[in-house]
């Protein structure tokens, strides 16, 4: 059940995966208001198994902590990143909210029944240096003149883990709220968007598939296949395996002609992967007595 639970969460990495990839197909519709679309369509899955089953709808009534999480989670995130790439270099913006494996990692320490071995927190530094040859590959200058870009990207890898860590206290909670998450988040983004953007819709059919797309998966079925995974799963090991995120796109990247393979992708590859590994033993070593003991 765990370990299902875990590759099921692993499944929305690999879906964030593709979000640089979608990202730049879908042209130049600016952050907030291609946050409202996509997570209107990341909603629609979950209001069609609701409409289907109505008497789902009685799990949608949740106190309001649970609410307050799943909202600040989704939007507060988002709202956070998209001020840190406002306010500071991408790059070092990026590095900085990419803390959010490591502090979930850290935080586990925190949650009933976990204890923080020394191999997580090995494993979750390995892929952040991992993160660093990909993300900081051209350099990296920290200038004191973006600090509040630096302090937004902060706040946001604080808020995702800290969603992800309390979602786990949660772990009673239905997924199906994470259709109503979606559905404020999309109504606040909105709300961003009119206030502080210039409406620009896709010129091409091609750029509204990728639009399409990044609602369905990575802004999408991905936070549905995260929440059950944190839940269920070891917080943990996908912790240090979302590391795999930036790795994996960057990989992508290369494949479609958007990048170019280097050492760094290959030690890159070898750190995370190495990282994910080293967090993930101590369930290997479970797996396979259980295996043993089932051929005898």
């Amino acid at each position: 059940m765990k370990l299902r639970a875990t590759l099921i969460g692993f499944t929305a990495i690999l879906m964030w995966s593709f979000l640089a990839l979608l990202t730049a197909a879908s042209g130049k519709m600016p952050p907030f208001q291609l946050s409202t679309i996509c997570f209107a369509i990341g909603s629609m899955p979950g209001l069609v198994v609701l409409i289907l089953n109505p008497a789902r709808l009685a799990l949608l009534k949740q106190p309001a902590k649970v609410w307050v999480t799943g909202i600040s989670g989704l939007f507060g995130y988002h709202f956070l990143y998209f001020t840190a790439l406002r306010n500071a270099p991408a790059v070092e913006a990026g590095l900085v909210a990419y803390l959010w494996p490591l502090l979930i990692v850290v935080g586990s320490a925190l949650l009933p029944g976990e204890r923080l071995r020394w191999y997580h927190l090995a494993g979750a530094l390995a892929g952040l240096c991992g993160t660093f040859l990909i993300v900081g590959r051209n350099g990296i200058d920290f200038d004191g003149a973006y600090a509040v870009g630096y302090g937004a990207a902060f706040l946001s890898a604080f808020t995702w883990s800290g969603y992800s860590l309390l979602t786990r206290r949660f772990d009673a909670v239905s997924t199906d709220v994470v259709t109503g998450f979606c559905l404020a988040t999309s109504i606040l983004s909105l709300f961003c968007h009119l206030g502080l953007e210039t409406t620009v819709w896709p010129e091409t059919g091609f750029e509204w598939v990728a639009v399409i797309g990044l609602g369905l998966f990575p802004v999408g079925a991905a936070f549905y296949a995260w929440d059950y995974g944190v839940k269920n799963g070891d917080i943990q090991i996908l912790g240090a395996a979302s590391y795999a995120a930036p790795l994996l796109s960057t990989l992508i990247l290369v494949l479609f002609g958007f990048a170019e393979p280097s050492w760094r992708i290959a030690l890159a590859c070898l750190l995370v992967t190495g990282g994910a590994v080293l967090a993930a033993q101590e369930m290997f070593r479970r797996k396979i007595p259980a295996q043993s003991a089932a051929a005898e």
